[in-house]
């Protein structure tokens, strides 16, 4: 079992690495196109944020027009009512103020509301507006990251071939390698021949002891030569 469990285990290791070495490759394929449709979908999200704002900015409009009028039909009311009171009919001029009241009245009901539409109407132009700005400087900024991306996936194969390592098709890392090989070659050879000096050597120094004369052989030929 443990056998099995190290076995499935390094392939799930294998199975991995080669998934994220996959995904790496799409993502260096994809990262402009990925990069330049985010910012299409930033433009569209503006799109549509442009379009909830005018129909808010729209009904903020029909509010303000209503409420002018009603403000202008006060202020109508009250001119007719001076005039009639410079023509001297009193009821006349009565009647006008009341028309005045109504339109007053409207006036009133309508503030709050409008009121509330102009500071929404103001805060969306102004979020709009900044939107707009963001979108732009994401814009400039994807291309400054596409630039700088390249660029330093060109200064890392740069540095990769000046050290030579990278993928298999580095002819710097090849020609390491086969440099590498030379060095174990001459190596193995220096020992080889370090070992046979040191045979040849003992080999010698055996024969030098063969022909070097003993001093009691000398001694012992002495004797007999002097009869002794």
């Amino acid at each position: 079992m443990g056998f099995f469990r190290d076995l499935f285990g390094r392939a799930g290791r294998v199975a991995r690495g080669q998934a994220n070495k996959s995904m790496d490759v799409v993502e260096d394929a994809t990262f402009e196109a990925t990069l330049k449709q985010t910012v299409r979908d930033m433009k569209t999200e503006l799109n549509n944020v442009v379009r909830s704002s005018a129909e808010a900015m729209s009904h903020h409009n029909r509010l303000e027009a209503e409420f002018r009028k009603y403000e202008q039909s006060s202020a109508d009311w009250k001119d007719k009512a001076k005039l009639a009171l410079d023509k001297g009919n009193e009821d006349l001029a009565k009647k006008a103020l009341a028309k005045k009241a109504e339109s007053d009245q409207q006036v009133a009901v309508l503030l709050p509301g409008v009121e509330d539409a102009r500071k929404a109407s103001a805060s969306l132009k102004d979020k709009v507006s900044d939107l707009k700005r963001r979108i732009s400087e994401s814009e400039r900024n994807a291309g400054t990251l596409i630039a700088r991306r390249n660029a330093a996936k060109a200064s890392k194969k740069v540095s990769q071939a000046l050290a030579g390592v990278g993928d298999g098709s580095n002819a710097f890392a090849a020609l390491n390698s086969f440099e590498e090989s030379v060095r174990r070659e001459e190596a193995q050879a220096k020992a080889f021949d370090s070992l046979s000096t040191d045979v040849d050597e003992d080999l010698e120094a055996e024969f030098d002891e063969l022909g070097t004369s003993n001093v009691d052989d000398d001694l012992a030929a002495l004797k007999a030569e002097m009869g002794k």
